[in-house]
């Protein structure tokens, strides 16, 4: 819908007249240059007169059209754009995604091909995350140590992409569930959102940090945060053999979900990984609604620019 932000603006448009009747200006007396007849006197009064009968009226045209284009422009033409509401769902949803050592293991298949563990988190959970608009989204990194790699956000295509971009290493080549878990709850004690979720990942054993993931997952029920988890790997501890390495603890990730009221998940293969992503989004719906951003599109620049050029005009026809 078209509208002027200030239409008040245009008020000033007889400004020029009611000033130039308050001043009422006096004509400019002084010597006149008497022109002999026999010399053409009279020719050039003549053409001076038209000349100047021709040049005012288009003088004055051209100023007052310039005024009017910079009323215009400061009284802000503007359209309305429609635009989609964003939908909100009030909800903050932290992952907590391992990036210990054993990430690197190749186990897992992506169309046809051999890829590591990392190559299908990465790939799956950053389609994930874009798909989570409305939510406002943390990403935490955990190995020997966790690390906040993005806050809160509903830019969730920045949080897709720095998960797209992790490595191995930057946070040490131990497992630290508890504190990964430990970082997000720690991070939503202040959200006033109206719904808290951790989904943590994990494809080993805890073997680091001083603190039991069974514990941390009592203080995330005690908060009413959920933490939905995903045990990654082909082999856990209860099938795997002993001392077998590169297993994941399905069981304490299990234990950790139902503690604190989420759902647990076991991923063997990529098209599980895929599976477990649609699973957590018809968990954690963000189909509510929102509200809709008023967005404007300026039109000023052009009167404001067609004014520049008539007073260019106007200035030249002065000189010339």
């Amino acid at each position: 819908m078209f509208e002027l932000a200030d239409p008040w603006v245009l008020l000033a448009l007889p400004l020029p007249l009611l000033v130039a009747r308050l001043l009422n200006p006096q004509p400019v007396s002084g010597r006149a240059l008497l022109v002999p007849d026999h010399i053409g006197g009279a020719m050039l009064q003549a053409g001076r007169a038209q000349d100047g009968a021709r040049r005012i009226p288009l003088r004055q045209m051209l100023l007052w059209l310039i005024w009017a284009l910079t009323l215009v422009a400061l009284s802000g033409p503007r359209d309305l754009e429609p635009v989609s509401a964003l939908k909100v769902s009030g909800r903050d949803l932290a992952i907590a995604l391992d990036l210990s050592g054993s990430m690197v293991r190749d186990d897992f298949y992506l169309d046809d091909r051999q890829i590591t563990r990392l190559e299908a988190v990465t790939t799956v959970g950053a389609d994930f995350a874009r798909r989570r608009g409305g939510d406002r989204v943390a990403l935490i990194v955990f190995g020997s140590e966790a690390y906040f790699a993005t806050p809160f956000t509903f830019d969730v295509e920045a949080v897709a992409r720095r998960i797209e971009e992790a490595s191995i290493g930057i946070s040490g080549r131990a497992t630290n569930i508890s504190d990964g878990l430990g970082l997000a709850l720690k991070r939503m004690a202040d959200s006033e959102a109206a719904s808290r979720v951790v989904i943590l990942l994990s494809d080993g054993v805890n073997n680091a940090g001083a603190t039991n993931p069974r514990g941390v997952a009592e203080l995330a029920a005690a908060m009413d945060v959920r933490v939905h988890t995903i045990a990654l790997g082909p082999k856990d501890l209860d099938s795997a053999q002993a001392g077998e390495r590169g297993v994941v603890d399905a069981t304490t990730l299990r234990a950790i979900a139902q503690v604190s009221g989420g759902e647990s998940f076991r991923v063997k293969t990529t098209d599980d990984l895929v599976a477990v992503a649609e699973a957590l989004d018809r968990l954690e719906a963000t189909d509510s609604d929102g509200l809709a951003a008023e967005i404007y599109r300026d039109y000023w620049p052009w009167p404001a620019a067609l004014a520049v050029v008539l007073g260019c005009l106007a200035l030249w026809r002065e000189a010339a």
